[in-house]
């Protein structure tokens, strides 16, 4: 029946201003008593004012757990009239007012145990064969209840099904063995709100909880969740579930100034519905923004939280509830007892029905369902979860008929122990209405939840269906039209997305929050939820906001580079003209130029300075160690070789100019073929250099990491200095000593000072070397190369350039002054004249 027809009935037909008897309508007997738990009211008076152990009682009336109750005897009585479930069987029914109170529902489960027909409790006799007044109970509604009688019941192995308790606390089997319930449990909702909040990308966000085990419970799992699905809890707090309590107005007020401080534009609520509509109420007190408040069914359903007044001033309420389906004909059952409920003849037979229960057993006590009409119950009625009374039922019955062996035409009125109820509870699948139940290994059963949308339209509240969740999260977003400006969702992040690269830096005082910034060169990060970068191992690189690392490849002068080919392009300019200038001087050897420029020896020296171009060669492709050790030993040695003749002729040069008296018998050992014994000499000097630099500390070939971003440098590193000094250093002296013998000598008249080039030579290689070393030492690039094989043509070509082109010169375009006068004896000290 539709909302509307009800509502019509409730405000016409129904809307007696008499007391009825409703509150007779919840005891019958039967052969087979159930007994049910539920919240009928709510406001008990304080528990620390007793003074004495008397009977609670609760002050107003609570809707949802009137309709319960409800639901529970609509059930029972249609299983009385199926001729199929428990046919010539009838359940009886006893239901108890919880008031919300764990104390009061203890109370009232202590009844349950009483032995069947007695007021005596069951206790006393032997749990086996003693039978309890009621087979099994059906409730109550809220965790921190059910964690009290659940202990009581699972002592003694009495089957007790709640609709409505969540904890996951009691999934333990183990602990609760004979506790069922028709709902899920709440880390299947936590799991539902994280999809939620992941697929809107919240991730700043506040949880506020009721300080009872459903609220404590459902934040510790919804705190553990969150912090592994990337979501920042800005805040989570406790508020009071007693109202009455002297602080519990502060804590509300505390509790709303700390969101206000976190700015936070989304808030999970895990609260029944009087302290979520404490709450509701004071952040529309004290002007809190709108939010997004993400709630539950304890709440989003009740019409407490709706009647605060403003409530529409919040924002956007979104919430998950459990799926439950219509029970067909219960709003017409309802609608038939309101109307006999109001008639003597009914009211009398039913309080003549709660006679034949125990007298002296306590009453319901709902005395103020005498007072209501079927329009209070209007809205309850249309919007209100009875499935899950309705499935705990039927769990029951469909056990009972099991284990009394009923068939489809009649059941044995035999006495059935509760315990024996268990065994088919935990592995019988029923059907109600159509639908399949089990009880999974936890107990519970697990039929999905639906999304549900505050729908506002001219101050009339509707509960828009936006999604649902089994396995996955469902949502048509183009149904939710949120509170901002745009109707578009809001933003409330503390952090962004890491891009693959990046990594979480923590910022503030909250773990969770962070900025995302890039991994630097040669790191890399693999996952979006580190908050470190790996460093690449050192044969591997890496770019920036990298999410891996790449090998290295190989650097050194490679043969087909430009600046390679230029670099060999001059070497084997050098060689031609090297040798070029070598074959002139062969052709004209016995000329008094060539004669007095050394002979033979300078052709031994163009043959050193060939040698030196070509090892230029050494340094191009890929090194190796004995490269690396040939690259020094041979320049060291082809430099000796042409410096032992500059130093021959300028040994002749000094004894002529500084000692001419003992020139005469000295003459002879820097002249003719004695003078290759001062080569040979000065070349094996070099050569016991040569082994000593080997031995000491030759060039190695050292793998570079740290030159290049992206390649491995490969480069003949120096293993000792000392060695390369003693390598080089012997070739600096020979320099040193032709320099000091040729630098002050001029010629007499026109004769050919051949003194000059050879002091033009020595300076250039002096320069020459002194840029090298600094480059040399600080160079950590391939351009090393380039600088050795720089250095080795520019020697070459300034020894060329300074003193053999000239002489080739004189050959080639003056044969005039190619003449013995103009060589023979010219060179004396004559510091007063200009040179020739």
């Amino acid at each position: 029946m539709v909302p509307e027809l009800l509502l019509c009935l409730g405000l016409g037909c129904a809307g007696a201003l008499s007391p009825t008897c409703l509150s007779a309508q919840f005891r019958r007997p039967g052969d087979y008593i159930l007994g049910g738990l539920f919240p009928f009211g709510k406001d008990t008076v304080n528990l620390t004012a007793r003074s004495e152990p008397t009977l609670l009682v609760c002050e107003r009336l609570f809707s949802d757990g009137l309709v319960w109750a409800l639901g529970m005897r609509f059930t029972i009585d249609e299983i009385n009239n199926s001729t199929s479930l428990l046919p010539g069987v009838t359940l009886g029914y006893d239901m108890y007012d919880t008031c919300f109170e764990p104390l009061v529902a203890l109370q009232r489960s202590l009844l349950f145990l009483t032995r069947n027909g007695t007021t005596d409790m069951g206790i006393l006799c032997n749990s086996s064969d003693c039978q309890s007044r009621v087979t099994a109970v059906i409730g109550p509604h809220k965790s921190d209840l059910c964690l009290v009688t659940a202990k009581l019941f699972s002592s003694f192995l009495i089957p007790q099904v709640s609709y409505a308790a969540s904890s996951e606390k009691l999934s333990n089997a183990e602990m609760y063995p004979s506790f069922y319930r028709t709902v899920p449990s709440d880390k299947n909702l936590v799991e539902a709100v994280v999809l939620l909040l992941n697929r809107f990308g919240w991730n700043w966000i506040a949880t506020i909880a009721s300080d009872d085990e459903y609220g404590q419970r459902a934040q510790e799992l919804f705190l553990s969740t969150a912090g592994n699905n990337n979501i920042c809890v800005a805040f989570e707090g406790l508020i009071p579930t007693d109202l009455s309590e002297p602080n519990a107005k502060k804590q509300l007020e505390d509790t709303i100034n700390l969101i206000n401080n976190t700015k936070v534009n989304i808030i999970v609520l895990f609260a029944f519905s009087l302290p979520a509509q404490a709450l509701l109420e004071q952040s529309i007190k004290m002007g809190l923004s709108k939010k997004v408040w993400i709630g539950t069914e304890a709440w989003m359903l009740s019409d407490i939280p709706t009647s605060v007044p403003n409530i529409q001033s919040i924002g956007t309420v979104l919430g998950f509830v459990m799926k439950a389906g219509t029970v067909p004909g219960f709003h017409k059952y309802v609608t038939d007892l309101f109307t006999s409920v109001q008639q003597d003849e009914f009211c009398q037979k039913s309080r003549e029905l709660n006679r034949l229960m125990n007298a002296d057993v306590l009453d319901t006590y709902c005395k103020e369902c005498d007072h209501i009409s079927l329009g209070d119950l209007s809205f309850m009625l249309s919007i209100s979860q009875v499935q899950p009374v309705h499935v705990a039922v039927y769990s029951v019955a469909y056990a009972l008929h099991r284990a009394l062996g009923c068939t489809h035409k009649a059941c044995p009125k035999a006495p059935i122990r509760s315990w024996k109820l268990l065994q088919f509870m935990d592995t019988l699948s029923f059907k109600v209405n159509g639908q399949s139940f089990r009880f999974d290994q936890s107990h519970s059963t697990n039929t999905g939840y639906k999304l549900i949308f505050w729908s506002w339209k001219n101050g009339t509240l509707r509960y828009l269906p936006v999604g649902d969740y089994e396995q996955s999260l469902h949502i048509d977003k183009s149904q939710i039209l949120f509170h901002t400006p745009d109707q578009k969702e809001p933003t409330s992040e503390c952090f962004r997305r890491c891009k693959p690269g990046q990594v979480r830096i923590i910022k503030g005082f909250h773990l969770c929050c962070y900025d995302c910034t890039d991994c630097p060169e040669n790191t890399f990060c693999s996952s979006q939820d580190s908050s470190s970068c790996t460093p690449c191992l050192q044969h591997q690189w890496a770019p920036a906001q990298s999410t891996q690392c790449y090998e290295r490849s190989e650097r050194f002068l490679f043969w087909d580079e430009p600046l390679t080919i230029a670099l060999l392009t001059l070497m084997s300019i050098t060689i031609l003209l090297t040798c070029l200038t070598a074959l002139l001087f062969l052709r004209n050897l016995q000329t008094p130029l060539v004669q007095a420029a050394g002979g033979e020896r300078t052709l031994f020296a163009l043959l050193c300075l060939v040698l030196l171009s070509l090892s230029c060669c050494l340094y191009v492709g890929k090194p190796s160690d004995p490269l690396c050790m040939m690259q020094g030993v041979l320049h060291a040695l082809c430099l000796n070789g042409c410096f032992s003749t500059f130093l021959i002729k300028s040994l002749e040069i000094t004894l002529v100019t500084e000692f001419p008296r003992c020139a005469p018998s000295l003459l002879r050992w820097v002249t003719h073929r004695r003078s290759w014994l001062l080569v040979a000499l000065c070349l094996l000097i070099q050569g016991l250099f040569c082994l000593c630099h080997l031995h000491l500390g030759p060039a190695y070939l050292a793998s570079d990491y740290k030159s290049l971003p992206t390649e491995v440098l490969l480069v003949c590193n120096t293993k000792s200095w000392v060695a390369f000094a003693l390598l080089h250093g012997y070739n600096s002296c020979l320099a040193l000593v032709c320099f000091l013998g040729t630098f002050m000598v001029q010629t007499l008249g026109k004769k050919y000072n051949l003194a000059r080039g050879i002091t033009f030579a020595i300076l250039i290689y002096f320069i020459i070397w002194m840029f090298f070393m600094v480059i040399f030492a600080t160079l950590r690039t391939v351009l090393r190369a380039v600088t050795q094989i720089a250095t080795i043509l520019i020697i070459s070509l300034g020894i060329l350039g300074t003193y053999y082109l000239p002489k080739c010169y004189i050959i080639l375009f003056k044969p005039e002054v190619n003449t013995v006068d103009c060589f023979q004896n010219s060179i004396q000290e004559e510091p007063e004249e200009d040179s020739a």
